[in-house]
């Protein structure tokens, strides 16, 4: 299963180790699941996560957040977009992550913020199912777990 993670759950599951967020991150640690990655998810991941506001609320340096990307980068699915769809989402920046779906055939986009994707946007895929963290989470103890 290839997922793509929005930087809300990312930066979720960098805050606490409760959880949905942290779960799906484990998950993906643990190379139950896949994570796709593609060079404009990875930089927006790195300038959200640098922030430092963002580094004061995780307690985190940058130092961290390099190494959290790092090990991210080596065990992803990585994926080079070579057509940019413009659905004109709400958030331009959330684009990325669609694109990103697309081009890597993922499963799931995970996401806090599912009408960003589902509401406003002009474009429809029909095999893109997004879903919040705590949707997957239940979604994959019922069908994976004993």
């Amino acid at each position: 299963m290839v997922v793509v993670i929005d930087t809300n759950v990312l930066y979720q599951a960098l805050r606490s180790r409760e959880g949905a967020s942290h779960f799906i991150l484990q998950l993906i640690r643990g190379r139950k699941i896949t994570l796709a990655l593609s060079l404009p998810v990875f930089t927006e991941y790195e300038d959200v996560l640098k922030r430092p506001d963002k580094l004061n609320d995780l307690q985190l340096t940058k130092d961290d957040i390099d190494k959290v990307l790092r090990f991210l980068s080596y065990i992803s699915k990585p994926v080079t977009i070579y057509y940019l769809f413009r659905p004109n989402l709400k958030d331009e920046k959330d684009n990325i992550f669609l694109e990103l779906s697309l081009a890597g055939n993922c499963d799931f986009i995970i996401t806090s913020n599912t009408k960003d994707f589902t509401k406003y946007n002009e474009l429809k895929f029909d095999d893109i199912s997004v879903i919040t963290p705590s949707d997957f989470v239940k979604m994959w103890r019922k069908n994976y777990e004993v």
